[in-house]
């Protein structure tokens, strides 16, 4: 997969206020621990937001350079409970291991079925041909 780049105006992460601040530090990081810790919760809304925000998802999990884990888990908290990424990143921190073993297990699934929907939705048959069947056939 060849990276991707999307205009950062398009992404949906900086539209919902992924790179923004707080206004409640303390509460949010509260929400935020308690929600990463739950890698149910927190993978169904990796899932999700894979889906609702495909230009962030796009120009970020195109990217192998990047934790793609981590990027996949900020735009869940933030999709979910409008949280910023640096207090995402501070939650991290208070998670045990296993915690984190297993979100980041969830996140390496959600990245896997992105790149196998998005390789499905992108893949040609051959160079040049397009999507259009050659033939129609009308059912009788």
């Amino acid at each position: 997969m060849k990276q991707k780049w999307v205009p950062y105006t398009e992404w949906e992460d900086y539209k919902f206020g992924m790179w923004g601040k707080s206004n409640d530090e303390d509460n949010d990081l509260k929400k935020a621990i308690d929600f990463t810790s739950d890698y149910l919760r927190y993978g169904h809304a990796m899932g999700k937001v894979s889906i609702a925000w495909p230009m962030t998802m796009i120009n970020s999990l195109s990217n192998k350079s990047i934790n793609r884990k981590a990027f996949l888990g900020h735009c869940a908290v933030c999709f979910e409970l409008g949280i910023p990424e640096y207090i995402t990143r501070k939650a991290w921190g208070f998670l045990t291991e296993q915690q984190r073993f297993d979100a980041d297990k969830i996140a390496s699934y959600h990245i896997k079925v992105w790149e196998y929907e998005y390789e499905r939705k992108n893949r040609k048959v051959h160079n040049g041909l397009g999507t259009q069947m050659l033939f129609e056939w009308t059912a009788r």
